[in-house]
């Protein structure tokens, strides 16, 4: 989450969202063993479920409203039944990451309104907002923040068969 403290901020933080400018990544454990390229780029536009207007599910922008949307999807790690995934989005939907990764048949442990369940001892959905970067809205300084791995998704990790070091001196599992 960035927070803006002055008008002029705000209006060059909303043109580097607007022109995709923002990065984000985030760390999500999901269902299933990885299948195929270790790599994919899900572009699928994402709307309201037609049969459930509480959820929001990869439309056909032809038949049904909706926003395009990207993400980029990158597996880290794998288990037997699941698989530690960093996800890049390209665009910034409701529950953009949370539709995708079902859509492609990996749904989110912990997260039963997408067809996840719980596993790992895991009470929420397995997804962390690890990172975020940007240029500073005022000077133009490239901004990087990178946030430590949640307890309980590294907890998490090894009765689930997972095992990866993050990067910023974390070995998990």
């Amino acid at each position: 989450m960035v927070v803006a403290r002055t008008r002029q901020a705000m209006d060059a933080l909303v043109a580097q969202i607007a022109a995709r400018e923002v990065h984000r990544q985030y760390l999500a454990i999901a269902h299933k063993c990885w299948a195929g390229p270790a790599q994919k780029h899900v572009d699928a536009a994402i709307g309201r479920d037609p049969g459930n207007r509480l959820r929001m599910a990869v439309v056909d922008l032809t038949h049904q409203s909706g926003k395009t949307a990207s993400t980029t999807l990158d597996v880290l790690a794998q288990g037997e039944r699941c698989c530690l995934v960093r996800c890049t989005l390209h665009t910034g939907r409701t529950h953009q990451i949370r539709v995708h990764l079902a859509h492609i048949g990996h749904p989110l442990i912990g997260d039963p309104v997408y067809g996840g369940a719980a596993a790992g001892g895991m009470v929420r959905q397995a997804l962390h907002a690890w990172r975020l970067a940007f240029a500073h809205p005022i000077t133009g300084v490239d901004m990087d923040f990178q946030t430590d791995w949640p307890q309980d998704m590294a907890a998490a990790l090894l009765p689930l068969g997972l095992s990866y070091n993050l990067g910023l001196g974390m070995q998990v599992a």
